[in-house]
């Protein structure tokens, strides 16, 4: 944590350098290096230039000032669902708010909030940091739900949770109601409840997350959140559940006491972990990325070993992007052994960013997204140990890409260190939304040892560019929003954790390589199909499952899983398993469930086991506790 001396020298040319800025501090300037082929840009430690959309706080502002800015942002980005704005809001180390004058503030789409100490406890909010309903009736005053709360991010700070001044409903907990594309991770929640719900609105209050790693929490109320993962964490308490509540490497976490009742899956430590690079600024005032190392069979936080175990590496050492610059100034810089920083926008990639060199480290800051021009593979992944792709989102573009994200060499590689993944943290996919996009593939995994913590592999089922084509709009969206395949992993012994897949036109999730190991799995088969010839395989059988593990594979472990049905298009479309896999020992599936959301019909589970859901049976789910039932 940097002395407060220091501190206060720093601000004084933090405010120097963004005169004319509001209280909004945009970190120094880019220099020039000297002229030459291809140059190496310099980047002052002090001072590096993340561009317009990151702000920077100090604890030595006016206090009034950081919540106006918040307040703005918070304003400009609630209903931006499908806007194109970026934001990333860093606070240095130190205090902000106090009992008598808390700092409160909400997180809007595409927004980024965090900490820049070592450590969590070196940013300290006196306040509340929260996620409400959007209530999209009758001009805001009804269908108050959080199932669209998308593409934010909380990370790397305490929070000491003062209501003070908010109503009576609101006083009673910090809300974070989110759903998909939504990380907390090295948050230190203390003083009040934490809730995943908002309760305080209109119904129905629904809510469908969603992710947390790496955080001490209080009393946590789950309330409506049909799915979760809380991983490598501690919590004081943990309030029901819905449908599948899945907790690993988690100290406090309940008990399973014979589920689906409560819906609780419990994994005592997390086989592979490794916590998502962040960034933070040393005792100097330098900016610096640390990357965590990995482990293997751990549970609860791990805050000092990230630093102790991991390794530092200076802001000097990164390419920091802007949306203006090319596919091409990219490559450059990974070729130069340089890592990269996505800075907040939305980047036109016109040629794939190859990623080669062992232990690169590409992370984005405010969501920053990447969309396929062209139908240009966006990114690849060479075979190389440790490399680590983190918070970043990966749009298709209007013409057919292959993939969006290729991680391996199909053909075979060399075998990657297990000890040093391939890591992926809160990458997203997206298919459609803001404008129509085609992909055969969206994520492609065919490395081995590669981790997957947390991501959002997601075809719209809702969005502006061709989803309002009047009465035939949904059978419009199937033939132009194409999303052949959602994942497919053919890589052995790859893990993840928090894997969600929603709304591929055949296989959201297949699974050919060995030693897959997957815990929460969640899906929503697609909306759309036209009729069940467009729902249904070559060998006649109803649809496609949920979630497919290969019949050659011999040992694959899923924990924790749902696949929902909602036919919106065609009530009348059945499919016939909400998962396949084969029956051999070796293959396990434990804790996983079918759901009718409200039209369409799943027969079975699994592989012919399990009750049927169809609209009889609208939200009950169907469980199978264990298959091969042992």
């Amino acid at each position: 944590m940097i002395s407060h001396a220091s501190t206060h020298h720093r601000m004084r040319i933090l405010r120097w350098a963004a005169a004319g800025a509001g209280c909004a501090l945009v970190a120094g300037s880019l220099l020039a290096a000297p002229a030459q082929a291809a140059p190496k840009p310099t980047v002052d430690p002090l001072h590096p230039d993340f561009g317009p959309k990151v702000q920077i706080f100090s604890p030595d502002m006016p206090l009034a000032d950081i919540q106006s800015a918040l307040d703005s942002l918070a304003d400009q980005q609630r209903d931006a669902e499908m806007s194109s704005e970026r934001h990333a809001v860093y606070f240095l180390p130190g205090s902000y708010g106090t009992a008598e004058t808390p700092l409160q503030f909400e997180v809007g789409y595409y927004t980024e909030v965090a900490g820049l100490g070592a450590s969590p406890d070196d940013v300290a909010v006196n306040g509340a940091i929260e996620v409400y309903n959007r209530c999209l009736g009758d001009n805001g005053t009804s269908n108050c739900i959080a199932l669209n709360n998308f593409w934010r991010t909380l990370s790397n700070l305490s929070l000491q949770v003062n209501k003070a001044g908010q109503d009576g409903c609101r006083q009673t907990a910090n809300f974070w109601a989110v759903s998909q594309a939504v990380s907390m991770r090295r948050v230190h929640v203390t003083g009040g409840n934490l809730s995943l719900m908002d309760y305080c609105t209109a119904g129905p209050q629904y809510a469908s997350g969603g992710f947390i790693a790496n955080s001490d929490l209080p009393a946590t109320t789950n309330g409506s959140q049909q799915q979760w993962l809380i991983r490598n964490s501690q919590v004081t308490e943990w309030s029901n559940g819905v449908w599948n509540q899945v907790f690993s490497g988690v100290v406090g976490a309940p008990a399973e006491t014979g589920f689906p009742t409560p819906p609780y899956t419990t994994v005592a430590q997390t086989p592979v972990s490794r916590e998502k690079p962040y960034l933070f600024v040393d005792d100097g005032g330098r900016f610096a990325v640390q990357v965590p190392a990995a482990h293997t069979n751990t549970s609860g936080t791990s805050w000092g070993e990230d630093v102790a175990a991991g390794r530092s590496i200076p802001i000097t050492d990164f390419f920091i992007a802007k949306p203006s610059d090319s596919a091409k100034d990219i490559n450059n810089a990974l070729a130069r052994g340089q890592n990269l920083i996505f800075t907040p926008g939305v980047y036109t990639i016109d040629r794939t960013i190859d990623v080669k060199r062992a232990n690169t480290v590409v992370l984005g800051m405010g969501q920053a997204t990447l969309t396929s021009s062209g139908g240009v593979i966006p990114m690849e992944v060479k075979d190389a140990a440790g490399v680590v792709i983190a918070g970043i989102t990966i749009d298709a573009g209007p013409v057919l890409s292959p993939v969006l994200l290729k991680i391996g060499n199909r053909n075979g590689g060399k075998k990657l260190d297990p000890a040093n993944p391939i890591t992926l943290s809160d990458v997203y996919f997206r298919v459609g939304g803001p404008h129509i996009g085609k992909t055969t593939t969206a994520l492609e995994v065919n490395s081995d040892n590669v981790l997957i913590d947390h991501t959002w592999v997601w075809r719209a089922d809702h969005g502006i560019e061709g989803f309002t084509n009047g009465v035939n709009g949904d059978t419009d969206r199937w033939r132009t929003n194409i999303g052949t395949n959602g994942v497919i992993v053919n890589g052995a012994n790859v893990t993840a954790t928090g894997l969600f897949v929603e709304h591929f036109q055949t296989y959201n999730a297949v699974w050919n390589g060995e030693n897959g190991r997957v815990i929460l799995y969640q899906n929503e088969l697609p909306y759309d199909p036209p009729t069940q010839a467009d729902w249904t395989q070559r060998d006649g059988t109803l649809g496609y499952p949920g979630y497919t593990v290969a019949s050659t594979v011999k040992n694959h472990l899923l924990e924790g899983a749902g696949v929902y049905v909602f036919n919106q298009n065609n009530p009348q479309i059945v499919t016939a398993n909400g998962f396949s896999a084969p029956q051999t020992p070796g293959v396990r599936l434990r804790h996983i469930m079918t759901v009718n959301l409200a039209a369409g019909t799943i027969q079975h589970v699994v592989n012919g086991v399990g009750a049927q859901v169809d609209n009889s049976t609208t939200g009950t789910p169907s469980y199978v506790v264990e298959y091969p039932t042992p």
